[in-house]
């Protein structure tokens, strides 16, 4: 168990303490489930209540964060400095002992570079390329004429099929399958016909795979996942589909081949991609859109189908009350007709004398 003085946390982070100096802090924690001994942080306004009844011992807190009877630490960025601590006193035991399992299976061309770690029934194809320090947990699949970087975590049974490239420093979590063919079919005289998926899947530097997501090889060249980008679990990515730098793709999405998304996009979970359009840089796709066009830069689209946000809310917003609305419009429907009836009755009927004085 760590134990760092409140003093040698706000050195670490680079943080001004306010209150108490004279504190040891042993573990981290949610700011409502925090215990004594514990540091937590303050980012989202909705939770400075819990400032006052939390059990933590201290608490990350933004520059403008008023004063308390806690002892804070205060940053620039409170959620970051979190972080940058969880991540140092993160668990950093790889769980797989150096060297070569006995139960691996390796092809004798194989290229290890200095320090791979390789578990329990690992299999690797023939002239594959994994890079130093990488990191393969038990029961991963690597086919033939793959490469890997350096540095990268693959943990228990992923499948990186053959000739598909993974960058540095790259995560792959459990399940995910890096390289499945592409679900391309020819219908002719009344069957469907396998188009052969003759393309790779390249993932390049930084990029993280959540558990169980699938990312199809391309029909023809490559399907590409830029440097940087995270991609959250249970996301089926088709062939030939580009995802440009540093964007994020949470649980659940589905991608149409040979859509292309820029950099910087975040797209929230279950939304859907119809094939062959063009998602801008620093667009955002709300949870459960259904994108059935492309979007430009920098806009904002949701709903089903997609369209621009605020307009998306004020539809959703309006069908809401249409069963009101249907019921005020059938009343004054009735008083129309009411209306029309009693103005009929009133009007006088012209008689033969009438006419003849007309």
């Amino acid at each position: 168990m760590l134990n760092w003085t409140i003093e040698k946390i706000a050195a670490f982070l680079g943080g001004e303490i306010v209150g108490s100096r004279d504190l040891t802090i042993s573990g981290l924690a949610k700011i409502n489930e925090a215990k004594p001994g514990e540091i937590t942080f303050l980012a989202n306004p909705k939770y400075v209540k819990f400032a006052a009844e939390t059990n933590a011992s201290a608490i990350i807190v933004g520059k403008e964060f008023e004063a308390s009877d806690k002892t804070v630490i205060k940053v620039q960025d409170p959620y970051l400095a979190f972080m940058t601590l969880a991540k140092e006193w993160a668990d950093k035991d790889p769980h797989v002992d150096p060297g070569i399992h006995p139960t691996a299976v390796i092809a004798p061309d194989v290229t290890l570079g200095a320090n791979v770690r390789i578990g329990p029934h690992v299999v690797i194809g023939k002239n594959s390329r994994i890079g130093a320090n990488s990191i393969l947990h038990a029961g991963v699949v690597i086919g033939d004429h793959v490469t890997i970087g350096r540095d990268c975590l693959i943990y228990p049974r992923v499948s990186i099929r053959e000739y598909c490239r993974i960058g540095d420093r790259v995560i792959l979590q459990n399940g995910a399958v890096i390289g499945s063919d592409g679900f391309g079919y020819a219908f002719h005289e009344g069957q469907y016909h396998k188009i052969p998926q003759t393309g790779i899947v390249t993932l390049e530097d930084d990029v993280e795979i959540g558990a169980n997501t699938t990312i199809d090889r391309a029909a023809l060249g490559e399907t590409r996942i830029a440097r940087g980008c995270k991609i959250d679990n249970l996301v089926q990515i088709a062939h030939n589909v580009q995802v440009d730098d540093h964007s994020a793709i949470a649980a659940q999405v589905g991608i149409s081949g040979s859509t292309q998304v820029g950099k910087y996009v975040r797209i929230g979970g279950q939304a859907g991609f119809v094939g062959h359009i063009k998602i801008g840089d620093k667009a955002i796709v709300g949870a459960q859109a259904g994108v059935t066009k492309g979007i430009p830069e920098n806009a904002f689209y949701s709903g089903y189908p997609a369209r621009e946000n605020m307009k998306a809310k004020r539809e959703e917003a309006s069908l809401a009350r249409l069963p009101e609305l249907l019921k005020t419009f059938r009343r004054l429907a009735a008083r129309v007709e009411a209306l029309e009836s009693r103005l009929a009755e009133q009007k006088p009927h012209r008689s033969d004398s009438d006419e003849e004085h007309t």
